[in-house]
């Protein structure tokens, strides 16, 4: 894909937290390193380190890597022109409120991932799963399903477990059938990018808006019948693609184990904590979240000394990019044993460990390039000339090919001075945005690993213009429903 060069300028200027540093640093002694050769050196680090990041299904290269490498290389150049220039405090400030930034998220995360984990060694999941797979349901009626279930419990579970959840499901109603499978797959990464995007919870780029206070909790909802629309466009032209046969019969049994729904509860009222810290206290909402997963590791003292043991495998998880500290055991351990009491620190073992050092590589890159000086340079560029709605709907397309996630920082970081109307816009085309090609999410990639060879590229990509239509429907509709947000 090639660029031109006032569109790579405005695709590097992902960059940076530090509107807000400009008044705590120095302003006067910021540097503008756009055209100097640090400037250039950190632009190549960053595009070699994004496109390992790419090619990551190929290389078989955890994403985290290049990035993390990449961050470290860009602030030590920061670090030695901002030296040779007499500064040695500035790059200081500057690296320490980005790692400010990733330190919120990376808690929020951490306590979210913990109690999905939590729900699913409890087997919420396989409960789920089972009871969808053993009624009988014709393929077409399981593929409305698992869309709306993927919808439905993305906005809470988030869109990464949600598709990976739901594919399961396709890939084991519809066996050998794989155009079945690998249409569901699409439908089902579409529904949990539009689902995650009217939630601080659904998507990445949502809770990165909701933090920094740009849109407020109840507001995100006024996002719901866009991104129904967003949905339901692709998901009516590729129904009509599945036949009304039904599949074969699959009987399956799932237990839940002791305490599961006290942790469901336990999520929502953490969700509550966390909501109400930062809407009624101004508090960040991490500190909801992690007061909530204190309570969790109350709740799982208790099963310990209850000796309510889990009777699944370890090891035995949604996807495979959890962190392995210890080997993992492949019979159910001895009751009352010490390998199998519950321990609430194999859920946080499981948390998707390569995810979150990706945001700490992301978010130090950007703000790395925008300590540099493309900040304001990217802001000019995209809302300056092209104006907020079209730089707006750019970003989804972005957001497919350079992933939402430092699509979106960027924008936080630039700034642009757009009313609450616009700024929703935004938040929902760089969730929606990443469905237009399987790359574009987390969603879309982790399922092409699930059901691979099923589920990939080019079958997706054959699906981009019903997936496009939807995209420019749910636009349509956000500025029709939510006209009085726009001044």
């Amino acid at each position: 894909m090639y660029l031109s060069h006032r569109m790579f300028l405005a695709i590097i200027a992902a960059c940076f937290p530090l509107a807000a540093l400009a008044s705590e640093a120095v302003p006067s002694l910021m540097l503008d390193l756009t055209t100097h050769w640090a400037g250039f050196a950190a632009l190549a680090v960053f595009f070699l380190a994004y496109g390992l990041v790419i090619a990551e299904e190929t290389l078989h290269l955890r994403k985290s890597k290049p990035v993390m490498v990449a961050a470290g290389i860009i602030w030590l150049l920061v670090a030695i022109v901002y030296a040779q220039n007499g500064d040695t405090h500035t790059a200081e400030i500057a690296v320490r409120h980005n790692l400010l930034e990733f330190a919120e998220l990376f808690l929020f995360l951490l306590a979210a991932m913990t109690y999905i984990n939590a729900m699913e060694e409890r087997g919420v999941f396989d409960l789920l799963r089972v009871k969808l797979v053993t009624q009988g349901y014709s393929l077409r009626t399981i593929f409305w399903i698992t869309g709306g279930l993927a919808f439905t419990i993305s906005p809470v579970a988030d869109n990464l477990t949600t598709a990976l959840l739901m594919a399961t499901v396709a890939s084991a109603v519809g066996g050998s059938n794989k155009k079945f499978v690998g249409v569901a797959c699409i439908n089902i990464v579409i529904a949990a990018n539009a689902g995650g995007a009217f939630s601080p919870f659904g998507d990445i780029t949502t809770l990165m808006v909701w933090q920094k206070g740009l849109v407020q909790f109840s507001e995100f909802f006024r996002l719901f019948l866009p991104a129904v629309v967003n949905w339901l466009v692709p998901a009516a032209i590729m129904s009509l693609a599945i036949g009304n046969s039904s599949p074969d019969p699959v009987k399956e049994q799932a237990v839940l184990q002791h305490g599961a729904w006290v942790i469901v509860a336990l999520f929502l009222g953490t969700i509550v904590m966390a909501v109400c810290a930062h809407n009624f206290l101004h508090l960040p909402p991490v500190m909801g979240m992690m007061t909530g997963l204190g309570v969790l590791k109350f709740y799982g003292y208790y099963l310990k000394r209850r000796a309510h043991f889990s009777d699944r495998p370890a090891g035995e998880h949604l996807g495979d990019t959890a962190l392995a500290m210890e080997p993992a055991v492949s019979s159910v351990p001895a009751h009352g044993s010490a390998a199998g009491q519950y321990n609430i620190f194999k859920a946080l073992e499981r948390a998707e460990w390569d995810t979150l050092m990706f945001f700490y590589g992301v978010i130090l890159c950007v703000g790395g390039l925008g300590t540099m000086g493309y900040l304001s340079l990217g802001s000019e560029l995209m809302y300056g000339q092209l104006g907020a709605t079209t730089a707006n709907i750019l970003v989804g397309f972005l957001s497919a090919v350079v992933d939402n996630i430092p699509v979106m920082f960027a924008v936080l970081a630039m700034q642009p001075d757009m009313d609450l109307g616009q700024w929703l816009l935004v938040t929902m085309t760089a969730g929606v945005g990443g469905s237009l090609l399987s790359v574009g999410s987390a969603a879309g990639v982790a399922v092409m690993g699930q059901a691979r060879g099923v589920y990939t590229f080019f079958s997706h990509l054959k699906w981009s213009w019903a997936i496009l239509l939807g995209y420019a429907a749910s636009i349509w509709v956000h500025f029709l429903v939510n006209a009085k947000a726009f001044t």
